[in-house]
């Protein structure tokens, strides 16, 4: 095989390594295990995941929201969306 050759497939291999490990700061990724006994937590909670498309203003309204708040995204989503569902 070419030098080039070569290279390309060091290449590929450390693109590979990079998306696998996340994205930087991320202390690591959960192992399929961990994973799984979140999800059972959950579902002992009670808690679904509910995936939905929003505009990308909103969600940086969102983030930043949440950022100066205790508890996180998932329970400000929840907040916000128990108050609407009230009023409506």
């Amino acid at each position: 095989m070419k030098r080039t050759g070569l290279e390309k497939l060091k290449a590929a291999k450390l693109v590979s390594e990079m998306k696998q490990s996340g994205p930087p700061g991320q202390a690591g990724r959960e192992s399929p295990v961990d994973r799984r006994e979140r999800r059972r937590r959950d579902q002992a909670l009670g808690l679904v995941p509910f995936a939905v498309k929003l505009d990308a203003e909103l969600v940086k309204r969102i983030h930043a929201l949440a950022l100066s708040r205790e508890g996180g995204v998932n329970e400000l989503v929840a907040e916000l969306l128990r108050k609407g569902l009230e009023t409506s």
